[in-house]
């Protein structure tokens, strides 16, 4: 069943991480609804909020993968299962 999610994400020397990053995020264009990033450049810090909506497996997947990038944390929030068309409450 699919969910709706939110990862954040905090790049520390974000000129090392960034492209991996970005080429991640990438490959799972497919449940990404939307994206906010603030740089804070004399910290050497950006900080990228990531909206989500897709199966748990595939958010999982992507948080694991940004989770295993050097320099980079990660958390995610994620919604309960969203019920179906025409499904009752």
């Amino acid at each position: 069943m699919k969910r709706i999610g939110v990862i954040g994400a905090v790049l520390e020397k974000p000129l090392l991480s960034q492209k991996a990053f970005n080429d991640t995020v990438a490959s799972f264009r497919g449940i990404i609804r939307g994206r906010m990033g603030i740089p804070f450049e004399e910290e050497e810090i950006s900080v990228i909020s990531l909206t989500v909506m897709g199966e748990l497996d595939d958010i999982n997947a992507l948080t694991g993968k940004l989770g295993n990038l050097e320099n980079v944390t990660v958390k995610t929030a994620i919604s309960n299962a969203l019920k179906a068309k025409g499904e009752d409450k």
